[in-house]
């Protein structure tokens, strides 16, 4: 471990983890300061520029107190910081299960072997989609996994031609509907008619706590 690393976290906290197939399960949460995307519906912008500078090791003491196994890296992007690849090899060199939530702009090969990419594919509803870089599709590994949050049957229909396009039938594939904007009832009807091979995603942390933070 480099101990002359340091990030700027915008704020750690214990909580359920809402998303991905991990969902359900409690997890202690790093997010991180920055990020270099302004997606519509953002439920985070506060991560934008809030946080104070840690030392890797004061993270890493924080997850032991946590008395959680589960860690979710997140942001804002984590990996417009320099040092997040060395925090994230920490955790895992500590026995930790780590999740890294990216939001498919920043290039994922640094990311530890041993943690769970989780890589979130912007839809035109977030006004983002043409700031991917596709080329993580041909990185990810076997237990990675592939976020699209769906605000509307455009971006349902656009996400199914991703899923076409780079052979991602057999990948493990999470469609969120959009928090208010979309029913999930309604995005299942299309899960379900189309026969798609995907989980449905759905945000468990605001239906338990609503939009508070540090949950």
């Amino acid at each position: 471990m480099d101990d002359g690393v340091r990030l700027k976290i915008c704020e750690t906290f214990v909580s359920i983890q809402g998303e991905s197939s991990y969902a359900g399960q409690p997890c202690f949460f790093v997010r991180l300061t920055g990020c270099n995307l302004r997606c519509h519906c953002c439920d985070t912008t506060y991560a934008y520029s809030e946080g104070k500078e840690m030392a890797i090791e004061d993270i890493l003491s924080g997850a032991r107190d946590s008395g959680v196994g589960l860690v979710e890296i997140t942001g804002g992007e984590p990996l417009l910081q320099k040092g997040t690849p060395a925090l994230i090899k920490s955790l895992c060199d500590e026995g930790f299960s780590v999740l890294v939530e990216t939001n498919g702009s920043m290039k994922i090969d640094l990311i530890d072997s041993r943690a769970v990419a989780i890589l979130d594919i912007k839809t035109p509803g977030s006004g983002m989609a043409e700031e991917m870089f596709y080329g993580n599709l041909e990185i990810l590994r076997p237990h990675d996994e592939i976020k699209f949050v769906i605000a509307d049957r455009a971006d349902y229909l656009w996400t199914k031609g991703v899923i076409e396009k780079f052979g991602l039938m057999d990948r493990n594939i999470l469609l969120s509907p959009s928090f208010e904007l979309l029913s999930p009832e309604v995005l299942v009807e299309w899960i379900i008619e189309d026969h798609l091979n995907v989980r449905l995603n759905l945000q468990l942390h605001k239906y338990v706590f609503g939009d508070r933070r540090g949950v």
